[in-house]
């Protein structure tokens, strides 16, 4: 079992789950979007996930989620991979994300499962082939039980798998031991991309070939720095690098404000505006502004510490 595809090389190392880029209206801002890609490649990030759960895909409409991956294509094309998220809530809209994306030269695309309604595995399989089935385009199963209610059963990742065009997985269930049993029944070629950002190293080491995490928008150079160690087999600076990341996880969800929310605070503290997210996710407060600081301070103290 597995993909016919030569993907494996091209869709490994650090892809930041890209941020929704608003102006001071709330409105979806192209300058933005532009800048922050432009700022994440500068960082040397691998490639990118567009319009994912840190992207706010599903606060935005559908028209909006076209404009992001526009931009972000008109400075990334040619230069990293784009992993386009398409999944929405009806199989219509996501087949015309998806051929959209396909008319804007995005890589490969990635869809969660039908969230909302407890649909069927079949009925699931059949949301996920209409989209696999619209382009050309190299296709990812996203598994994320935690915000889908939904865990990707083996049956259903074969049945999915065996299909020439699906040649991945973004894993965010907790157990890394999901990963190890996606990569062996993948198969060769087959790609499984870690989640859970606090474990990054854990499921590199189990059989993850990259990963895909909505922290790393903040502090790129220390999972390309992780992921260096792991390469390396350097086990005790890729535990200590993912110390570091951790603390400063756990630093930035104990705020009270949304954590795209206070990520975005953080980027401005870095240096580029890209808006606030969107209501109903909640704003940071007057009072996070001390951890946010915090956060901030520590990201650059492990970016010395780890360079």
């Amino acid at each position: 079992m597995g993909a016919k595809y030569s993907v494996t090389e091209k869709f490994k190392g650090i892809f930041p789950a890209f941020y929704a880029c608003y102006d001071e209206k709330g409105d979806i801002s192209p300058q933005r979007v532009e800048a922050f890609t432009r700022f994440l490649i500068d960082k040397g990030v691998n490639g990118l996930y567009v319009c994912g759960s840190s992207g706010e895909c599903i606060y935005m409409t559908k028209e909006e989620r076209m404009l992001v991956l526009e931009h972000v294509m008109a400075v990334a094309k040619g230069k990293i991979p784009v992993i386009a998220h398409v999944a929405a809530m009806s199989t219509r809209e996501s087949v015309e994300l998806a051929k959209h994306a396909e008319s804007c030269g995005a890589d490969a695309l990635a869809a969660v499962p039908p969230f909302y309604f407890t649909l069927p595995e079949y009925a699931i399989e059949q949301y996920w082939k209409a989209m696999v089935e619209a382009t050309k385009l190299p296709f990812i199963i996203y598994n994320i039980p935690g915000t889908t209610h939904y865990a990707l059963s083996m049956s259903l990742f074969r049945n999915m798998a065996a299909l020439d065009q699906v040649v991945g997985v973004k894993n965010s269930s907790m157990p890394t031991y999901d990963i190890q049993k996606f990569k062996a029944a993948g198969g060769e070629g087959f790609v499984v991309f870690n989640g859970p950002d606090e474990q990054f190293i854990s499921g590199r080491m189990i059989g993850a070939d990259a990963g895909i995490g909505g922290t790393y928008g903040v502090m790129p150079e220390l999972f390309i720095l992780a992921d260096q160690a792991v390469i390396q087999g350097d086990n005790e600076r890729a535990r200590e690098i993912q110390y570091a990341i951790n603390e400063i996880i756990e630093i930035m969800t104990s705020c009270q404000g949304n954590l795209y929310s206070v990520e975005k605070e953080i980027l401005r503290l870095q240096g580029i505006d890209i808006g606030q997210a969107r209501l109903p996710l909640p704003p940071f407060t007057q009072d996070d502004l001390p951890k946010i600081r915090k956060a901030a301070e520590l990201i650059e103290e492990s970016k010395t510490r780890f360079r």
